[in-house]
């Protein structure tokens, strides 16, 4: 059957040495190959000329065979070309660096303890595929912050915020799950549109999910701003929003997703108790004390009650996934397979299973209560 779909053609600006040129007749299937070619006939630049097409802040390369635009850009796109004739790249090539002037690499460090600051002890880290990609703090512009003042500083809230992402827990839920968050940011304690909307409709926002992980904020600071909140109290927050990244609705499935993750970060921090840091367990780090490690189903269905209670709902319409989770956990060696038994069978990825398997456990204590 014929294809009688258009061909929809558009145009680029590319901008070299200041100069802006439209290039035209550029296609969805329109390669880096053929966009160099364009851009050389455009600039009427000679073959003994270098060029290299910068877009997005990634260079396009001169081989690529690949299409540059899978969709028809809303705006017309912006390059930057660079052109250096052979002679000139061979001279450049060519020449010694100044031995009497220093690179940034030679220059003594200024902060190598933020730099190296690991929270939880040599050897604790984040995932390297699964983790939080990058960190942001409100910087004092954003609440008026002076040295003189209580307010932690931007420096202390990064730090926070780097001790979350590898709180053992924490990396335990992200690894488990594939999960990858662009970026862990600090909540403007002041500034921010949601959580006046929230406070004014009666509620009290401590994090929002954005694009379901693209990026996590979360409320680092009490309210008078002299102090940040309880690390438990934070870490809680965090789950809950991570537990957004698959639901986004506040209903049963997404309280047993969430109970569950909970689950997984108190028995995590329970099997690190012979572990010390610096004279302390990881779980008193994590500000947790031992009567929440020794029964952790208990534990969670009375935090449960306050959460759940602003939606019209109760923990023990949940009780029996979170049950089978707390003892799935304790009968494994390892604790890291997520929905093993009825769930063994998919094989989609572990997000996917972790999703599936609190599905199927909320599925199993619907079809007891029957």
């Amino acid at each position: 059957m014929p294809n009688h779909t258009k061909m929809v053609s558009f145009d680029v600006n590319v901008v070299l040495r200041g100069k802006m040129m439209k290039v035209g007749d550029v296609t969805l299937s329109t390669t880096g190959m053929e966009l160099h070619r364009k851009t050389s006939d455009a600039f009427g630049l000679l073959n003994e000329t270098q060029l290299k097409l910068i877009y997005k802040g990634k260079q396009i390369e001169k081989s690529s065979t690949q299409p540059i635009f899978p969709t028809e850009p809303r705006k017309i796109p912006k390059l930057i070309a660079i052109a250096t004739s052979n002679a000139e790249a061979k001279e450049i090539a060519s020449m010694h660096s100044d031995p009497t002037i220093r690179g940034f690499d030679q220059l003594p460090t200024e902060e190598p303890s933020i730099k190296q600051s690991i929270p939880w002890g040599e050897g604790i880290v984040q995932n390297k595929r699964y983790k939080f990609c990058r960190f942001e703090a409100c910087t004092w512009q954003s609440f008026g912050h002076r040295p003189n003042e209580k307010t932690p500083h931007a420096f202390a809230a990064l730090q926070l915020l780097e001790k979350l992402a590898m709180d053992p827990g924490v990396v335990a839920i992200m690894k488990e799950r594939e999960l990858v968050v662009g970026t862990l940011g600090e909540m403007d304690p002041i500034d921010d549109r949601l959580m006046q909307q929230k406070q004014q409709d009666g509620g009290c926002l401590l994090g929002y999910n954005t694009n379901a992980g693209a990026r996590i904020d979360i409320k680092l600071r009490t309210d008078d701003l002299q102090d940040f909140r309880s690390y438990p109290d934070l870490v809680s927050t965090l789950i809950h929003e991570l537990s957004h990244n698959w639901v986004g609705e506040h209903n049963l499935l997404f309280w047993t997703n969430y109970a569950q993750m909970r689950v997984e970060y108190l028995y995590t921090h329970a099997g690190l108790r012979a572990t010390i840091i610096q004279g302390e367990t990881t779980a008193k780090l994590a500000g947790l004390d031992a009567s929440k490690l020794d029964n952790v189903f208990d534990f969670i269905m009375h935090e449960l009650v306050r959460e759940m209670a602003q939606h019209g709902l109760h923990p023990t319409m949940i009780q029996d996934p979170i049950r089978s989770r707390c003892k799935e956990l304790e009968s494994k060696d390892d604790g890291r397979r997520v929905g093993r038994g009825s769930s063994d069978s998919f094989t989609g990825t572990s997000r996917e299973r972790a999703l599936a398997a609190a599905e199927h456990r909320m599925k199993e204590a619907k079809d007891n209560k029957k």
